[in-house]
């Protein structure tokens, strides 16, 4: 398996940058969204692009990052990784929570149940940088190690 490592990481890296433009778009989506009347053509138009970002791009992203990122870990070795890749993991965690509740504010958009501003979906897209960041600086300058 360490002969595909490269191949890996290629992939993981591809799903990562995919799922990453989603968690950057999906809230910018929200915040128009909100501005938009329950059961208006764009409303509806919302809701389609929403759901499709989320099935079609997000999920399927999200779930080969973990996977791949997992199976690098496991061919480099897990024990000789540093206190800055359980760093980057709870923060990559945090980051699929946030898709999760991305993806409940989607179900409440579509049955009309939205109770947020778009400042709201605005200040959850810095969120998203924000975690972004701190996980890039865990790989590449690898703190604590």
């Amino acid at each position: 398996m360490d002969s595909y490592y490269d191949w890996f990481k290629t992939f993981h890296i591809i799903a990562m940058t995919a799922w990453m433009a989603g968690m950057f778009y999906l809230p910018r989506l929200y915040a128009y969204h909100a501005e938009v009347k329950v059961g208006s053509s764009e409303d509806k138009k919302f809701q389609l692009m929403e759901s499709r970002l989320l099935r079609i791009i997000m999920n399927p992203a999200m779930i080969v990052t973990i996977i791949l990122g997992l199976l690098l870990a496991y061919i480099y070795g897990f024990y000789s990784l540093g206190v800055w890749f359980h760093l980057k993991m709870t923060l990559v965690l945090l980051l699929c929570v946030l898709h999760g509740y991305f993806a409940y504010v989607r179900k409440r958009f579509s049955v009309g149940e939205n109770r947020h501003k778009p400042i709201y979906f605005k200040v959850l897209n810095e969120s998203v940088t924000i975690l972004f960041v701190l996980i890039v600086i865990c790989v590449v300058i690898k703190p604590f190690e």
